[in-house]
């Protein structure tokens, strides 16, 4: 039997894998897109506990914009558009220095464009992929 499903069930479906393999983890009732994203967030934790990080947030975000005007992404969703973001998985002080950091396992064209942006945007801003 050939049965069609709608694209929203088949994103439902169990044993879906993600695009990029990652599994998505829960601790201390926070959702991780990754493990990876999961243990970082758990390293901090301790540093910012033991004091040499402090304002340990997750996912910071940064709206892309070209001087004054914002970059807007407009789809069939909406026509006026919506604006671009950056959101980065976490961001702390080390001190004077804001860190963002995004815990990579793929680079993905979108991320190297949306990093250069926020760089340009933010000079004091470095994002570091760990």
């Amino acid at each position: 039997m050939n049965e069609r499903i709608s694209a929203a069930e088949f994103r439902k479906a169990p044993g879906k894998r993600s695009k990029y393999r990652n599994v998505p983890i829960e601790i201390d009732g926070i959702r991780f897109d990754s493990k990876r994203e999961a243990e970082r967030w758990c390293q901090l934790k301790v540093r910012e506990r033991a004091g040499e990080i402090s304002h340990l947030e997750r996912q910071p975000v940064f709206k892309l914009a070209i001087g004054d005007r914002p970059v807007l992404i407009r789809s069939k969703g909406y026509p006026n558009g919506r604006q671009a973001k950056y959101v980065a998985d976490f961001a702390y002080f080390d001190g004077e220095n804001r860190v963002v950091e995004d815990a990579k396992g793929h680079r993905t064209r979108d991320f190297i464009l949306k990093k250069a942006i926020v760089e340009a945007m933010f000079p004091a801003v470095k994002i570091v992929e760990v």
